[in-house]
């Protein structure tokens, strides 16, 4: 591999890089050079309207919790972080963030869009649920019976060899699929927790050695924080022994690292250097010399993951330092909600009458400019507000917020809610 190829590879794989292509694309749809969509930016004000009109529903005292798996667990209004709690209770506060993080990445990974036609009934409680809250339940219930874990003396983790001895039928049990109750993209769901087993034993320094798992990446970030003291300047007060200063962490280190520990996991898409890239598609439009300068990077799940191990660490005493650095979630709940409300317009009506691969230009466009929209959202929202980033930073308008909102004028609009455009899942990108 040569040293272009690795920072080729090393760029790709960082929010800069997200943030920079999908501009690009922004840029050519607003001077109205891209094949499948233009923007109307007249529409901007209308849709941060609409979204804060409906985090004034959701939450009227303005304290929106981050936009991470956190709150689907939450749905309903039962109290199963409570339950989970309630189990940890003799955990040590580390072994706490690692069993969450165990939870939360498993989690996410089972998160890619179901489809319209499956349900899931939680047993516990009777409730029917659909879309990311039933994704939700039913792997938070089955990780809780330690459907995840190889050792029936601690089900509640999820290892390498657990993983690895997933199966088809334990999965279609657990999330009760049938004939009748389809789950879209369920073997490459499997597929990708079987390559996260593998992963994982694949890279001990960040995911241990003896015992393998997903949460062991606490004692890696742990080892990466910064200590805050030294941050001080000399006309900052000393800590008190009952006041003593967090250690910071960037949010962006995060994401660097699950992409860097987790990247192998990904079906193989585009590569360079025989090193696949993941959530990263091609663009014609793009200019370069070079093939990866036509490479539009979202690493959707990777950063909706990293958004749901934050608090986790918050819970640590770490203090997670530069928030927007991280981007808008490419996925269409974002995506449609700009659609919906005319911010991003179709050229061909065709567009909305067909399923779309994830890697086709159709698809690219509408990702790349939910990311970039979503900045200017989220800044129009604060201007209306007079709110800092610090305040209302992105992960917060997502939550409050954009993915909500999406979903809602969805379910106003079309039937069963389902988004503007459709996508052809695998059970691995959105």
């Amino acid at each position: 591999m040569t040293n272009d190829e690795q920072q080729t590879i090393a760029y790709l794989k960082t929010s800069t890089a997200i943030r920079e292509r999908c501009d690009r694309l922004f840029n050519l749809a607003c001077a109205d050079q891209l094949s499948h969509f233009r923007c109307d930016l007249t529409q901007l004000d209308r849709v941060a309207n609409y979204v804060i009109e409906v985090m004034r529903d959701e939450y009227p005292d303005f304290n929106i919790p981050f936009h991470s798996r956190w709150r689907h667990f939450e749905v309903g209004n039962i109290p199963r972080l409570a339950e989970l709690n309630q189990k940890l209770a003799e955990f040590t506060p580390v072994e706490k963030a690692k069993t969450k993080f165990d939870l939360a990445i498993i989690s996410v990974l089972l998160d890619a869009g179901a489809g319209a036609n499956w349900q899931y009934c939680e047993p516990e409680t009777g409730l029917i649920l659909c879309r990311s809250e039933g994704l939700a339940i039913a792997s938070f219930r089955m990780f809780c019976e330690g459907a995840f874990s190889s050792d029936r003396n601690y089900p509640l983790q999820a290892d390498a060899h657990g993983l690895q001895m997933l199966t088809v039928d334990k999965l279609s049990q657990g999330f009760q699929v049938s004939s009748t109750n389809p789950l879209l993209g369920l073997e490459g769901r499997i597929e990708l927790l079987k390559r996260l087993g593998q992963s994982l034993q694949s890279t001990p320094e960040r995911f241990g050695k003896d015992n393998s798992r997903p949460g062991n990446l606490v004692n890696y970030l742990l080892d990466l924080k910064i200590d805050n003291t030294e941050k001080n300047n000399a006309n900052s007060p000393l800590p008190t022994p009952h006041s003593p200063l967090p250690t910071l962490l960037p949010a962006s280190q995060v994401l660097t690292s699950i992409l860097e520990g987790m990247g192998n996991i990904w079906p193989g898409r585009l590569a360079i250097a025989n090193v696949n890239l993941g959530d990263v598609w091609f663009h014609s439009a793009l200019e370069g010399d070079k093939i990866s300068d036509h490479y539009v990077p979202f690493h959707k799940l990777s950063q909706w993951l990293t958004y749901s191990l934050l608090e986790p660490l918050q819970e640590l005493d770490i203090k997670l330092t530069g928030l927007d650095e991280l981007t808008g979630l490419a996925e269409y709940r974002n995506g449609g909600l700009m659609v919906d409300l005319g911010l991003v317009k179709v050229k061909d009506s065709a567009i909305l009458q067909q399923p779309h691969l994830p890697g086709s230009e159709v698809i690219v466009e509408w990702r790349a400019l939910t990311v970039s929209l979503l900045d200017r959202i989220a800044a129009t929202i604060r201007q209306q507000l007079n709110l800092t980033a610090e305040e209302l930073p992105l992960v917060k308008v997502l939550q409050g917020g954009t993915w909500t909102a999406g979903r809602r004028i969805a379910g106003q609009l079309r039937k069963g809610g389902v988004p503007p455009i459709q996508i052809e899942s695998d059970g691995t990108v959105f």
